[in-house]
């Protein structure tokens, strides 16, 4: 019998990581899916990593708990610091969490090891973004190049990979591979701020850049809001 080809998929509950998701088990990956309890305004989104993981297929789903409150530096992370509404100033913006791509390949990293996957898949893009550098591929790049000199089996000749199938997308590209793969975009949720039922702001950038991407897409756009949208 042949060894079944792993993958860890780091899923947030958004749009572009549910796509990422369907796009590894369409090239016949056991998918399994990490999510991370870091101290984020809202839990919805976690609620939502575990739906699309149980829709799209996934082996195992894991919640890995950790407290980035304590380090603080991102709206996302000390409600004294509010988040603001969609603007197209240059920047890296307040909703950037200080390391999170860093840690949480990190901890994907380990349980890739513990599987024997070879392959992390990551929703990053570099086109419709917030300016966040973890999101560049320079950053992957070099990532991936410390993850096989820090491992046991990128050492023992078992290289390691950093998989970023959206990098080069548009939000409209992303949504269009989507909905052939057969994602159910009503099961995610992207807002910095969406309340307790998973309903989004309609003001903050990851609204704006998913409603903009269902417009390029040609698509409805299933977000439920629990406040005014903004254009």
């Amino acid at each position: 019998m042949t060894t079944p080809k792993r993958a860890v998929i780091l899923v947030s509950g958004g749009l572009d990581s549910a796509t990422v998701l369907a796009m590894a088990r369409a090239e016949d990956y056991d998918c399994y899916t990490l999510a991370f309890d870091y101290g984020q305004r809202h839990r919805a989104e976690l609620l939502a990593a575990e739906r699309v993981s149980k829709a799209l297929g996934a082996v195992e789903h894991k919640v890995i708990p950790l407290d980035l409150t304590a380090i603080g530096g991102s709206a996302l992370t000390d409600n004294t610091i509010a988040v603001p509404d969609h603007s197209d100033e240059a920047g890296i913006p307040v909703t950037y969490v200080p390391a999170r791509n860093t840690v949480f390949l990190s901890i994907g990293l380990g349980w890739a090891e513990v599987l024997g996957a070879d392959d992390i898949f990551i929703g990053v893009n570099a086109v419709d973004y917030s300016g966040y550098p973890d999101c560049r591929p320079d950053f992957i790049e070099a990532f991936e190049r410390m993850a096989n000199l820090a491992t046991k089996a990128g050492v023992e000749g078992h290289p390691l990979r950093i998989r970023t199938p959206l990098i080069d997308l548009s939000k409209g590209e992303i949504i269009r591979r989507g909905m052939v793969l057969g994602v159910d975009y009503a099961l995610t949720v992207s807002c910095y701020q969406a309340d307790a039922d998973g309903r989004a702001c309609g003001k903050c950038d990851s609204c704006y850049l998913r409603r903009e991407g269902f417009t390029a897409a040609g698509l409805d756009d299933p977000t439920r809001y629990w406040g005014s949208v903004i254009d």
